[in-house]
């Protein structure tokens, strides 16, 4: 006897969680331990990582979130780190390796149950595996980082496979676990509200979804207090997230991120454009064909229910323009929905194209893994060269102040910051996202250099260290901290450019006054 077509799906379902989804997971860690091993091999990867570890020993030493430790993300992240450091230790990054190696694996196999429930089960492989080789697909600082985007992806997936099921309370707390990662992880509330408009849902759902997704939320920022908690990750930012005067840099950017998330997800493209042409040849031949046979051809087009997925991809892609900064980890929001109609595509082509195309996507992916352990290490080197020269000038319980925008620098140092603003950005509103555009003390966050000024007197750094290295935000260029250095500082030495100034201490002014040496 035949099965209804709920049963078939059912049926599918249940292949896709059965034994053969162990296997599936199985091979998406193996996939996902190859294309990550570049991870280990250098440390850190970006300042992003140097930030969060560097937050997560000020968390250990007492630090309280949006108050004495700050930044302009929610909360997930560094106390991630935070519990990573307190069971591993925070000498070394290769905990949060691990978990980033986790994330992915948890986001690519909701992908592929997404993916096996609505196309059956080679899709559901085709899917994670793509998931797997697109989160490799930028430049290696931005991929192989255990930083923001990685820890959030799993959260997006979650929520649309929640919602793919009618799960409206789990759908909302994913998206709610979205944003608690990264603030840009709420666009994908878009395609959860249209699944479940398309679901007819009555005002129950559309009440567990978004109280789901809110009561999290707001419960943080209880936690954490609520004025302290909205400036820091929302209404702070304001000339941050401004690309005044900014000119070309941030469409360069732009441009340059979602060319190599393209470039590494070609094959999938080509498919896609390949399934388009299909369907609009389809509906050409109306004249044809009658209504009824026109109607079938039609429905069984490549791409008919994914509206969903092309509004992921469309949110996703302006979560990432967001600011104007366009860093490339912003465009690894665009991997879930991207690698899902990737597979809807290549399920529509015969095994052997799709087989081919998932190959060569697997050989891009193989290209970025090389880039990976290739690429340069100069900024790492200079971080560390930087750290050994802290060291050589300060003791343990020292506080130094590194003036730049690699707070890296501390972590490495083993010292702890003299202020709660880990880079210069928050004090000059530099970014390297945007470029030298708006950038001095008046560009600062709100209040930001009346606190600075109070830290400096109430805890001086015995060590400040200029690394601007001749960008717009170096210390000569910003008169409050030049007055600072040359009332109560000696520049002592200049590595690879970065220049280091010792405090004069009133015992040393004494001694030299005396001729004794120091």
């Amino acid at each position: 006897m035949p099965l209804s077509p709920a049963a078939e799906r059912e049926s599918a379902v249940a292949r896709v969680v059965g034994a053969p989804a162990a296997r599936l997971v199985v091979a998406l860690l193996a996939l996902t331990v190859l294309t990550r091993l570049p991870s280990f091999a250098r440390t850190p990867w970006n300042p992003d990582e140097g930030y969060l570890a560097t937050q997560a020993r000020q968390l250990a030493d007492g630090g309280v979130l949006y108050d004495t430790v700050v930044d302009r993300k929610p909360p997930f992240v560094p106390l991630l780190y935070r519990g990573a450091f307190a069971l591993f230790g925070d000498d070394s990054l290769w905990p949060v390796r691990l978990a980033a190696i986790a994330a992915v694996v948890v986001g690519a196999a909701l992908a592929a149950s997404l993916a096996g429930r609505r196309w059956g089960e080679r899709a559901a492989w085709t899917a994670g595996i793509c998931y797997v080789f697109l989160t490799v697909g930028l430049k290696p600082e931005d991929t192989q980082a255990a930083t923001f985007e990685v820890f959030m992806l799993p959260w997006t997936v979650a929520a649309m496979w929640y919602a793919d099921r009618g799960r409206w309370l789990g759908a909302g707390l994913s998206v709610a676990g979205a944003v608690l990662s990264k603030q840009t992880g709420g666009a994908v509330l878009l395609p959860v509200l249209f699944l479940l408009w398309q679901a007819r849902a009555g005002w129950a759902a559309w009440i567990r979804t978004t109280a789901g997704a809110a009561l999290p939320v707001v419960s943080a920022a209880l936690a954490f207090d609520p004025g302290r908690f909205l400036y820091w990750i929302a209404t702070g930012s304001g000339s941050y997230l401004s690309a005044d005067g900014a000119g070309f840099k941030p469409l360069l950017r732009a441009l340059a991120g979602t060319g190599l998330l393209t470039l590494a997800a070609l094959p999938l493209v080509a498919a896609l454009i390949h399934a388009a042409r299909s369907r609009n040849a389809a509906r050409s031949r109306t004249t044809a064909r009658s209504r009824n046979a026109t109607r079938s051809a039609v429905q069984r087009a490549p791409l008919d229910g994914t509206g969903d997925l092309w509004l992921w991809l469309a949110a996703s892609l302006g979560a990432a323009m967001v600011g104007f900064q366009f860093f490339g980890h912003y465009f690894l929001q665009m991997v879930p929905p991207l690698a899902l109609l990737g597979t809807v595509a290549l399920h529509e082509l015969t095994a052997r194209a799709a087989t081919m195309a998932l190959a060569a996507t697997a050989f891009l992916a193989c290209g970025f893994i090389g880039w990976g352990f290739t690429d340069s290490r100069a900024e790492v080197d200079h971080a560390r060269r930087l750290a050994d020269t802290v060291r050589s000038y300060t003791d343990r319980k020292d506080r130094v102040l590194l003036w730049g925008m690699h707070p890296e620098g501390y972590w490495l140092a083993k010292r702890s910051p003299a202020s709660r603003y880990l880079t210069a950005g928050f004090l000059t509103n530099f970014s390297g996202g945007r470029g030298e555009a708006r950038v001095g003390e008046r560009y600062a966050m709100d209040g930001a250099w009346p606190h600075f000024e109070r830290e400096l007197r109430r805890r001086p750094p015995e060590l400040i260290v200029d690394d601007s290295r001749g960008k717009r935000y170096g210390v000569q260029q910003i008169p409050t901290l030049r007055r600072h250095l040359a009332r109560h500082y000696e520049k002592v030495a200049t590595i690879d450019g970065s220049s280091f100034y010792l405090r004069n201490r009133p015992e040393i002014r004494s001694s030299r006054a005396s001729g004794a040496p120091h």
